[in-house]
């Protein structure tokens, strides 16, 4: 059974983008999802999947078949004499990490919002931070994958080894992922250590902060030389975790409902945001903590907003903040919302962010419903001086033409694509425009 077929519009979080299908369905198997793509291209209907809406993009837009998530969920398999877990794609990596926690077990790495199915958050290659463990996708080690023919996929290093190579970071293009193996290793403790430092010192000790650190980003306030440094590194324990009012206080009323009446108020009256921005910037004190990892990767993010972010190499990351830093002023732009660093080594998967190069990524971000264009395209044409690379998942304007110049292995990724969906069944306007006809 592919579900109930249903034709309501679907919004993705940020409010930024609407699809209004033909059909929605919300297929429970691999079986079903491909019974309904079948379908679909028998009617000449071009086919999407959609997570929980966390990308700021249209990729998962279409105005034929919409398929849903939320019934391709649960535990698969637990192997843990291979370390690895299989489950449901529509799973949410907030039910993957509770999961995994009651089992003994973690990723080793990951983003800081669980919101995300764990096949959105792989096939537009979701990230976090860190020295030598990768991005969500370089830990997978297999997925089921439903082609446009209405074939089921297994895929891995050793079965369909092409596909799973170009499949991890697929935004979508070859096939809707029903499926996905995880490695995983026993759960361990991360200490947190949270501080605030000044840009200047941030800027001049960014190598060593990351070379010293399994860990590190930090988070720089527009309009001032405020920085909030996050560092985490593996620990003995014992676990230290925070207190309840103390994150409380921290997540949730400055992070979340203070943060957003400040955002709103500079939304409503723009002249107010550098001077919010230095009150901000002073507001998050110093801490330390010790907890399980989803618990110190992992924050809330109630304040809705839209985002770009890009890829650079990392030797040129600090010149191009400085350069964003310089423009913001220049302009006299007016941003409330703090640049957030990160950086991951590099890795073999053709489409991600960190393919073959050290990678540091600078993301932009504004309240929704403030004017954002002027600021994210001046932050663009920096990005794109240093060879950036846009986050698939994130408002960008680079196409194909561009893609192609900084992806070496773009081709590779392309003539998968030719082969496994030639009708171009998966394919819609952002498709087209960041991969090519």
């Amino acid at each position: 059974m592919t579900g109930t077929a249903r034709t309501s519009a679907w919004r993705n979080w940020a409010g930024n983008v609407t699809a209004r299908p033909a059909r929605t369905v919300a297929p429970a198997t691999a079986r079903g999802t491909a019974e309904a793509v079948a379908a679909a291209a028998a009617d000449g209907l071009r086919v999407k999947a959609v997570g929980s809406g966390h990308s700021f993009t249209a990729a998962a837009v279409t105005d034929g078949l919409l398929i849903r998530p939320e019934r391709l969920t649960g535990l698969r398999a637990v192997d843990r004499a291979a370390g690895t877990v299989t489950v449901g794609a529509g799973m949410r990596l907030g039910t993957l990490n509770r999961l995994l926690s009651a089992h003994g077990l973690s990723l080793t790495n990951m983003g800081d919002i669980m919101e995300q199915t764990v096949s959105g958050a792989v096939g537009t290659g979701t990230h976090g931070t860190g020295r030598d463990s990768a991005a969500v996708a370089a830990q997978l080690r297999g997925l089921e994958l439903v082609i446009a023919d209405g074939s089921v996929l297994e895929c891995s290093a050793a079965q369909n080894a092409e596909v799973f190579a170009a499949a991890r970071v697929g935004l979508g293009a070859l096939g809707v992922i029903t499926a996905v193996t995880f490695a995983v290793e026993p759960e361990f403790l991360l200490t947190a250590r949270e501080e605030p430092m000044s840009l200047g010192r941030v800027t001049a000790e960014f190598d060593r902060l990351v070379t010293e650190n399994e860990h590190f980003e930090f988070y720089w306030f527009p309009h001032t030389e405020h920085c909030t440094t996050k560092r985490n590194n593996r620990s003995e324990g014992p676990a230290a975790p925070l207190g309840r009012a103390a994150a409380w206080v921290d997540d949730e009323l400055l992070s979340n409902g203070l943060f957003g009446a400040v955002c709103a108020l500079g939304r409503a009256v723009p002249a107010t945001v550098p001077g919010i921005a230095r009150l901000t910037g002073r507001a998050l004190s110093a801490r330390t903590y010790t907890d399980i990892p989803y618990k110190v990767f992992t924050s809330p993010r109630r304040v809705r907003f839209l985002e770009m972010e890009y890829a650079l190499p990392r030797e040129a990351a600090m010149t191009a903040l400085r350069e964003l830093c310089s423009v913001i002023e220049r302009r006299r732009l007016r941003v409330s919302f703090p640049v957030e660093v990160r950086t991951a080594p590099a890795d073999d998967i053709p489409l991600s962010t960190a393919s073959g190069r050290e990678t540091a990524y600078i993301a932009v971000h504004m309240y929704r419903g403030a004017p954002y264009r002027e600021y994210f395209s001046a932050a663009e044409q920096i990005m794109t001086a240093h060879g950036g690379r846009p986050h698939w998942g994130k408002l960008h304007s680079r196409d194909a033409e561009y893609l192609a110049g900084v992806y070496p292995e773009f081709t590779k990724f392309t003539a998968v694509r030719d082969r496994l969906d030639p009708d171009r069944v998966f394919a819609n306007a952002y498709l087209r425009r960041v991969l090519g006809e």
